[in-house]
């Protein structure tokens, strides 16, 4: 099994537990945020369905400008779960696309033409779409949590599912 093919694997496992998360965000609480400094519900739900396919796509050109990030908020979980949807699709065309070669190409990252990183592409979908990806689904699961929103199983059972009801896991 070569690089491309273990990373669509974990795409694949891993949008299965992003889903789960998705799913249980309340429809009524997209504007909710815990801290004025924060994303709301909306907006970290609908970027976290996205990183994927979108940092894809940051990744797609060899030498890449600083993104300016979009945060629009979501106005239903079925526009998060479409969203989820056409951007692992374009996330697993791309690393198809990539294949070992182009995974093990050069990509900068450049601020005002001037590079501040450059390294094999795979170290960026590592980093930027997969690691990326998992840290602002775990804040999802704290808003959850902060809303008394059932947190779904993602790598065992959460305390909401766990069959011992002392409250861990």
């Amino acid at each position: 099994m070569n690089f491309s093919e273990r990373l669509i694997g974990e795409l694949k496992r891993e949008a299965e537990s992003t889903r789960r998360v998705l799913e249980r965000v309340p429809s009524d609480k997209l504007s909710w945020k815990p801290h004025k400094k924060s994303m709301s519900l909306g907006q970290l739900a609908l970027h976290t369905a996205g990183v994927p396919g979108a940092l894809a796509e940051l990744l797609d050109e060899r030498s890449r400008e600083v993104p300016v990030v979009p945060l629009p908020e979501a106005t239903s979980v079925s526009e998060i779960l479409s969203a989820l949807d056409k951007y692992m699709l374009l996330a697993e065309n791309k690393l198809l696309a990539w294949g070992e070669t182009g995974l093990m190409e050069s990509w900068k990252l450049t601020r005002e033409g001037i590079a501040i990183l450059e390294v094999p592409r795979i170290e960026m979908v590592r980093t930027l779409m997969l690691n990326h990806w998992y840290h602002h689904r775990g804040q999802l699961t704290v808003y959850l949590r902060l809303l008394e929103v059932p947190v779904p199983s993602i790598y065992g059972p959460s305390a909401d599912e766990s069959s011992n009801q002392s409250g861990r896991a």
